[in-house]
């Protein structure tokens, strides 16, 4: 009888370490270890996968998915404008899906039937990891070390120190921090408590916006929804983020302090910083602005919140998030130009637009000489536009319920 094998989703640090040799006591099985870097920085990929070895990991897998992670889950955020609850992009929701499809991905290559991850069980990793490899392999089990084992941190730190795994013990940080090249979510310690303000230690992606350096103009161009140059030099996706990044966030632009709504029913208080995301983001919807038909920019808006709910609820691979992809990639056919904005002081602001085909028209706008607009036609647009406001309050009226009107105090 063949011995079972475990994928582990590994970042390196002392919990997945430790769950090499805890997974493979508790359940008798080989564990095979997969590290993907998705732009969250810290040691070298090669590093990883050797400590995963001296671990007792009987396979490691690394990937190198920046630019996967960028172009494939980034920039549909960017075209659909996806915050959750119209506040933040989807850092770590997002980049679980790409994570799930190499842990699949490991699985099917060294013939493993189990998958397992390193969430809580009142997080919400734990439902998109689990619902990301069921719905890509079904038939693979999901098991989670901390949440299903007892895994503290206490008997982590214990058990590394009694088996002389090759992992620093003793380094710990009050938050916890999870981080890709989209940007960086941090919570616990200290934040929990709602009145306290963040200080200066919490954050690393971006500089303090109270004294920043001299205004920074940069020029956006895009393609059908996507950054494709910026100041005029070519980028790609994983490109324009880090340029983003490095000058947003030298300007204090993307910090976020949300308590948010947890898919357990939980409310998490957390703080964001997403300085190319959110200059990105901003730069983009301003674009939409002068590209979209109207009806079309008023019912992407609803379509766009459905869109971040799904994400951040771990349902990238769903039915519904596949149909609204759909209609997300169709918006973008005309969202072509170069945005100017200038980052300063914690703010990224649109100063110019320009699009081959934008949909606004001077002449039309214009109450200067060469104003095309013919003015006749507004008497009867209003006639329409408030006939059946008109023809309810005519029966208000006749049924004694018409609208009180406001008494004059004209003492």
């Amino acid at each position: 009888m063949s011995k079972d094998r475990v994928v582990l989703a590994y970042s390196g640090g002392l919990d997945t370490s430790v769950a090499i040799g805890w997974i493979k006591e508790a359940t008798g099985a080989d564990v095979i270890t997969v590290a993907v870097d998705v732009g969250q920085g810290g040691e070298d990929l090669e590093v990883i996968r050797q400590r995963a070895l001296d671990c007792g990991a009987v396979e490691a897998y690394i990937a190198d998915a920046r630019d996967e992670f960028a172009e494939e889950y980034c920039m549909p955020d960017l075209q659909a404008n996806g915050l959750y609850q119209n506040a933040y992009p989807l850092v770590s929701a997002l980049s679980r899906p790409v994570i799930v499809k190499h842990l699949v991905t490991a699985a099917r290559q060294f013939g493993a039937n189990i998958v397992s991850h390193g969430s809580t069980g009142k997080g919400n990793d734990q439902v998109r990891f689990e619902i990301g490899i069921t719905s890509l392999a079904p038939d693979l089990k999901c098991i989670a070390p901390v949440r299903d084992l007892a895994l503290t941190r206490e008997a982590a730190i214990e058990y590394a120190e009694s088996h002389n795994l090759p992992i620093e013990t003793t380094k710990h940080n009050p938050f916890s921090i999870d981080q890709n090249v989209w940007g960086r979510a941090i919570e616990t310690g200290y934040l929990e408590d709602l009145w306290n303000a963040p200080t200066k230690d919490v954050y690393s992606y971006t500089d303090d916006p109270t004294y920043p350096p001299l205004p920074d103009e940069v020029i956006i161009t895009f393609e059908k929804g996507i950054p494709v140059a910026i100041d005029g030099k070519k980028v790609t996706p994983l490109q324009a983020i880090q340029e983003m990044n490095r000058r947003a966030g030298a300007q204090g632009v993307g910090r976020i302090d949300i308590v948010e709504d947890r898919m357990v029913g939980i409310k998490s208080r957390e703080i964001y910083e997403a300085p190319g995301a959110m200059a990105l983001m901003e730069a983009h919807r301003e674009l939409e602005r002068v590209t979209l038909d109207r009806e079309q920019a008023r019912f992407k808006e609803r379509v766009s919140l459905r869109w971040s709910e799904l994400v951040y609820e771990g349902q990238w691979f769903s039915p519904l998030k596949r149909s609204l992809d759909a209609f997300i990639l169709d918006t973008q056919e005309y969202v072509s130009g170069d945005i100017r904005m200038v980052l300063h002081g914690g703010r990224a602001t649109v100063t110019g637009r320009r699009s081959d085909s934008s949909l606004y028209d001077f002449n039309l706008a214009t109450y200067d000489e060469g104003d095309s607009f013919d003015q006749s036609h507004a008497k009867g647009f209003i006639e329409l536009t408030g006939l059946a406001s008109k023809l309810a309050a005519a029966r208000d009226v006749e049924f004694g319920k018409g609208v009180a009107m406001p008494k004059l105090n004209l003492s």
